[in-house]
């Protein structure tokens, strides 16, 4: 048997496997009841079968590598892995879990990152044609009636014993909006999450092209980058995790849609676990940092910084030998 009929045959029994271990979470095994205890017992054995024959004749690297981690993941379900202290538990979602499901879910992030770059690349020539269409693109409350400062004078000019306050706030409204780019993949199917990703894009570019005119373009991606970075990285990983569950509902493949919405919302639930945590460090930058009277090149090098730690994180992190 070739091996694209030995996965058409066995994938089935293999995606309910996931399935199953999607729903265990934090529960374990007391998710399960007992026909499923069962059912996982007999598709772990089966899975196990399944990894030595596709050893034995020689199928590709990417399919063994698959089933290799999924008889791992069983192993630990059927027989009881010791329960990790919560720290440990920690330590691995941060380590492991999370940055290798931004890398599974790559293509849905990648989708909302293309969403939120053209229209911000819209509205920049949009406003930089004409500075009275920004009032057109963005709320009344976000464009500057007179721009005579700069932003980093004009939005961080308060002292560093309002930090901690503005830090909060800061971390309050971006994982506000985070979670409506989330929410609104299940509740609109995705609709409201693509709004989501077109107000952030019209936001950045519009602004851009406004302080760009005036002649405070540097010092507009100065101010934004140090925290900027992580915070839309964050945003456009939280749309990735909404749209993920409108997948699981618009098309769940040769699964039952309720099974794929609940595979999709253990995978979605993954990615905003580490979105609040990346909000968190951006706020925390946003309100401690920012707000500093650094030079340009100073506040751009922390930009570039934050930007490569964020590849090196979700690029390497959690990678298997």
């Amino acid at each position: 048997m070739d091996q694209r009929s030995f996965v058409r045959r066995r994938g089935r029994a293999w995606e309910r496997l996931e399935l199953l271990l999607a729903r265990t979470g934090r529960r374990g095994l007391r998710a399960l009841d007992a026909a499923e205890l069962f059912e996982a017992g007999k598709l772990y054995r089966w899975v196990t079968s399944d990894l030595a024959y596709a050893q034995g004749h020689g199928y590709g690297a990417e399919l063994r590598h698959y089933l290799n981690r999924l008889v791992a993941r069983s192993h630990a379900l059927v027989y009881g892995a010791a329960v990790e202290p919560g720290r440990t538990r920690i330590l691995r979602f941060f380590t492991q879990t999370f940055p290798r499901e931004f890398r599974r879910s790559w293509p849905y992030i990648g989708a909302c990152a293309a969403i939120t770059i053209v229209w911000a690349l819209i509205a920049f020539a949009i406003v930089s044609s004409h500075p009275a269409n920004a009032y057109a693109l963005l709320p009344d409350s976000i464009v500057p009636s007179h721009l005579t400062r700069s932003l980093h004078d004009s939005n961080f000019n308060f002292t560093s014993e309002y930090s901690s306050k503005m830090s909060a706030e800061i971390i309050t409204n971006n994982i506000r909006v985070a979670v409506l780019a989330f929410a609104g993949g299940i509740v609109t199917l995705g609709l409201f999450t693509i709004y989501e990703l077109t107000i952030t894009g019209l936001m950045v570019g519009g602004l851009a092209a406004l302080y760009g005119q005036a002649g405070f373009g540097a010092d507009y991606w100065a101010t934004i980058a140090p925290h900027g970075v992580i915070e839309l990285t964050a945003i456009q990983v939280a749309a990735a995790a909404g749209l993920l569950l409108a997948a699981g509902v618009l098309n769940p493949g040769r699964l039952r849609r309720r099974d794929a919405i609940a595979q999709n919302g253990g995978r979605a639930g993954i990615l905003v676990g580490g979105v609040v945590a990346m909000l968190c460090v951006a706020g925390i930058i946003e309100g401690f940092f920012t707000n500093l009277r650094t030079s340009i090149p100073v506040r751009d090098a922390a930009g570039v910084f934050t930007a490569l730690a964020l590849f090196a994180y979700f690029g390497f992190a959690g990678r298997e030998r």
